[in-house]
């Protein structure tokens, strides 16, 4: 009867992985240039405040239900298809418009990077 071995198996990027091959000797984390630094900082700073739309409306999205709620009392009773119109809002609402918001956010992080 032969037994099979088990392998664990792991990224080589990990630092779990980095440590349990010491013979190689140590992982360090890989250092750019002084040049590709500060474009790497500008990237991300600008990439960061591109963000900041997205993120407000996310937030608006998400805590302005509840005002929108609070103004409109009456589409709690507005049925579709038996279910109140406000929980189909909570329930259905957010996903496909933080999936937009997400796309869009991406875009305009990919184009940050390709005008750089």
């Amino acid at each position: 009867m032969s037994r099979i071995r088990r392998v664990a198996v792991t990224s080589p990027q990990t630092r779990l992985a980095h440590a349990r091959r010491r013979s190689r000797g140590r992982w360090r984390v890989p250092r750019l240039p002084p040049a590709e630094t500060q474009r790497a900082t500008a990237l991300y700073r600008a990439q960061r405040r591109s963000g900041l739309p997205a993120l407000v409306l996310m937030f608006a999205l998400l805590l302005g239900l509840p005002g929108v709620f609070a103004i409109f009392p009456g589409l709690d009773s507005v049925r579709l298809l038996g279910i109140p119109l406000s929980w189909l809002m909570i329930a259905v609402l957010p996903y496909p418009s933080m999936a937009l918001l997400a796309r869009w956010q991406l875009r305009r992080a990919e184009r940050l990077e390709d005008d750089d």
